[in-house]
C-alpha cells in the first residue's frame, strides 16, 4: 500500500517520480562504485525512496534496477556521443569534438563520472549475465552511433564498423586513464589520434584533414 501511494504522489523537488529517482541514483552509484559496492539501503536513501517502492517498481530487486540503470547510463552516454558527432560534418573532426566533450565533463565531475557502465561491466563478467548483457548492449549501441556517422560520410560498411569498435575501445580506455591521472590529456590525445586514423581511411571523395 505504501509503495502504491508513493507511485501516485511521490515526486522530488526536481519533479522526478520515484522510479526515475531510483534509476538515476542507481546509475550514478554504479558508475562510481559498481554493483557490489552499491548497497540497497544506500541506494534507497539517496533516491529518497523506500524499500517497498524499490520492489514495487523492480520486483527483481537490486539486479533488475541495475539493468534499468545501465540502460539509462547507456542513453546518457549516447546523447553525449550524438552531440559531439554532430559538431562537424567531417567524422575525423567530430571525434576530436567527442573527446573534448568527454574530457570537459569528466573534469567538471572532479574526475568521478567516467563511463557509466565500465565498473559494472567488469565485475559482471561470468557472474551476472543480465547485467553483462546490458553492458554489452550499451557498447554495441555506442559503436553503432559512430558507425552511422562514418557510413553517412561514405565509408564502406565493414570499414565503418571496424573503425567504430576501435573508436569506442580507445575512448573507453582513455577515459579511464584520464580518471586515474586526473588529467584531460589522455582523452585529448585519443581524440587527436582517432581523428588521424579515421582521416586516413577517408573515401577518395571526402576531404582529408591536414595538420
Amino acid at each position: 500500500m505504501a509503495a502504491a501511494t508513493e507511485t501516485k504522489t511521490a515526486a522530488s523537488a526536481d519533479g522526478l517520480g520515484t522510479r526515475e529517482r531510483l534509476v538515476r541514483t542507481a546509475s550514478r552509484l554504479l558508475q562510481h562504485g559498481g554493483y557490489e559496492n552499491t548497497p540497497v539501503k544506500q541506494l534507497v536513501r539517496e533516491a529518497e525512496a523506500t524499500l517497498g517502492s524499490l520492489y514495487h517498481f523492480f520486483p527483481g530487486g537490486k539486479q533488475e534496477l541495475a539493468v534499468a540503470a545501465i540502460h539509462f547510463g547507456d542513453e546518457e552516454f549516447a546523447e553525449a556521443l550524438r552531440f559531439g558527432l554532430s559538431a562537424h560534418a567531417d567524422p575525423a573532426r567530430a571525434l576530436e569534438a567527442v573527446a573534448e566533450l568527454l574530457a570537459e565533463a569528466l573534469e567538471a565531475s572532479d574526475w568521478r563520472d567516467g563511463c557509466p557502465v565500465t565498473t559494472t561491466a567488469l565485475e559482471s563478467v561470468g557472474r551476472l549475465p543480465e547485467l553483462q548483457a546490458a553492458c554489452a548492449q550499451a557498447f554495441a549501441n555506442w559503436q553503432e552511433l559512430v558507425a552511422a556517422k562514418l557510413l553517412a560520410c561514405g565509408h564502406p560498411e565493414a570499414e565503418a564498423r571496424d573503425l567504430a569498435v576501435t573508436v569506442i575501445n580507445t575512448l573507453e580506455g582513455a577515459e579511464m586513464t584520464s580518471q586515474v591521472t586526473r588529467s584531460r590529456t589522455p582523452l585529448l590525445l585519443a581524440g587527436r589520434h582517432l581523428s588521424r586514423l579515421v582521416s586516413s581511411y577517408a573515401p577518395a571523395t571526402a576531404p582529408r584533414r591536414s595538420d
